[in-house]
Formats: C-alpha cells, structure tokens, sequence
C-alpha cells in the first residue's frame, strides 16, 4: 500500500511481537494481494484487465469493499467513484507514473468512467466488466486493511490496542493504565486555527483524514491533489483542505471522509443528514476555519 504500520497493545506474556507483527503484515498482505493497483497479479488488476462482456469471479474481502464502494456511490450520487482508475493514472497519481503537465478535457472525457456500469452478483462473489472499466480502491481500501488487521490482533486475544496503518487508526480496549488511546486529530498544514487540537479516545471507534497536503504535484500554476471528482473529472479544487471522520468501521471512515471531501461544501449537510461523524477544515482568506457535524461534537462530549 506504499505505507507503513504500527502497533501499540497491552497483551498477554505469551504473545510475541513476532505473532503481533505476522498478523497485522498478513492482513496488509492480503489487502494488497487482492486490491492493489501497482501489483499486476493482484485480483484488482486481474479485472480491470478482463475483456468487456467478462463476468470476473473475485475474493470474497475484495467484493466485500467493491460493494461497499458501490454502495457509497449510490449513496453519494457518484460523488465516490471507485471506477477512478482510469482518471488516476490520467493525473499521474497510479502505477503510469507521474505527468508533466494536467491533461486536456478531451483526455479527461475519453478516460472510462461509471460507478452504475457495474453490476456486481454479491451472492456469487462475481463482477461484471462492461468494458475497459478500471477500479481504483485506494479510497476505502487501506481503511479496509485496518479492520482486517484487528479482526487478526482480537483473534488472537488481544483487546487493548491502538493499530495505525498510514494515518489511518483504530482503537480498541484501554491501555496499560486504564487510559484510553487519545489521539489528536490532524490538521492541515500551513495555517493555524483559533481551536486547540481536538483528541479523541479510540475505544471501540476507528479515524481517518483525507487532506489536500498528501500525494499533490504542481505544474507551477497550481497545486494538484490526489482526491478526484468524478463530476470535473479532475482533482478536487475547492475550499476543503482536510475531513476527518469518526466509525466503528475504519473502512467506512477511509471512504466516508474521502466522499465528503469531494462534495465540498454540501459535504456538511450530507454528513448531519446521516448522522456522520465528520470535521471538515476549509481554506479562506481568514485561514482555516473548522466545521463540525452534531454527531463528531457529541462523541467529543462523551470523551
């Protein structure tokens, strides 16, 4: 996943770290095997290969993402692509590698597309590929990786740890003092706001932060991030600098702030409509400015 990980755990003597690190890796591994879009053995790649008219039997933990994906497309109105793949490699932020300059619309337009293009036999664990159609899971995948790696740590007993996997984290359990896992909520770089930073206790609860800082490149006029708009077809460019949000799921955190990132500022009514817990931060000629939703405020107040 081009990340690292790491792990804090209050565990009994008979685990070792060897078994701690075995299953957090096995589940990084697995989440790569099946997702990646820089392995081209991975089952992703397999059916972004496959020819139009193809029905690709998958995994069942990758169909389990790609229908979540879908889903939280339907739910967003596209606002949460995973059919990205092709637009990705477009601006330079897949395998293809880095582009010298951002592409023209007409490049854009030729560029496949379409969340409603697939048709997925959940039971049967099979996807169909209408035809060049490229999946890109790098917005709910690592989250997915964090959840699978707990799901190893709890099965080996552990119950009081704090797990990290690129930025994404999930807690569970207490410390060794009886205290929570407090962690601090990012914030954008280069500005500050008038708040202090919020901490929140992971007990039982996982966060994620999708920001426009992270995998950007400039052409000189301006600054590109790796957060598409299915929409524009483009990096998104409007106020949001960063959203972080609060889940039981991590998976769901990863693909939730990255969905609300691209609706902007509609993004906030989504989010109290549906009871997300999510802070966004904008950029303004005052700086920063932070928003948060009913839900985020209310586990704020309970910690």
């Amino acid at each position: 996943m081009g990340v690292t990980w790491s792990l804090r755990a209050w565990v009994s003597r008979g685990l070792t770290d060897a078994a701690l690190s075995a299953a957090v890796q096995g589940a990084c591994d697995l989440v790569v095997a099946q997702m990646s879009t820089w392995e081209p053995g991975s089952d992703l790649c397999r059916f972004n290969a496959a020819p139009a008219g193809a029905c690709v039997e998958v995994p069942p933990h990758l169909m389990t993402v790609v229908a979540a994906a879908y889903d939280l497309a339907e739910e967003t109105g596209g606002a949460f692509d995973p059919t990205v793949g092709a637009l990705t490699d477009l601006w330079g932020f897949g395998p293809a590698g880095p582009v010298a300059a951002a592409p023209d619309r007409a490049s854009r337009n030729l560029a496949a597309t379409g969340w409603r293009e697939l048709r997925l036999d959940r039971p049967n664990g099979r996807i169909f590929q209408p035809g060049g159609l490229r999946l890109d899971l790098s917005g709910i995948a690592k989250g997915f990786g964090v959840d699978l790696a707990a799901e190893a740590l709890e099965a080996l007993g552990v119950r009081d740890y704090l797990l990290e996997i690129g930025g994404e984290l999930r807690g569970g359990g207490v410390k060794g003092d009886g205290q929570p896992w407090w962690v601090e909520i990012e914030t954008p770089p280069g500005g500050e706001l008038s708040e202090p930073p919020i901490l929140i206790a992971l007990h039982g609860l996982s966060v994620a932060t999708s920001g426009d800082w992270r995998r950007t490149w400039s052409d000189g006029a301006r600054s590109y991030s790796h957060t598409l708009d299915p929409v524009t077809r483009a990096p998104v460019a409007g106020p949001v600098a960063s959203v972080s949000v609060l889940h039981v799921s991590c998976m769901q955190a990863d693909a939730l702030c990255t969905a609300v990132t691209v609706l902007g500022p509609a993004g906030e009514a989504f989010a109290c409509e549906r009871g997300i817990a999510a802070r966004i931060v904008s950029r303004g000629q005052a700086g920063l400015t932070e928003w948060m939703s009913p839900a985020f405020a209310r586990l704020l107040d309970e910690t």
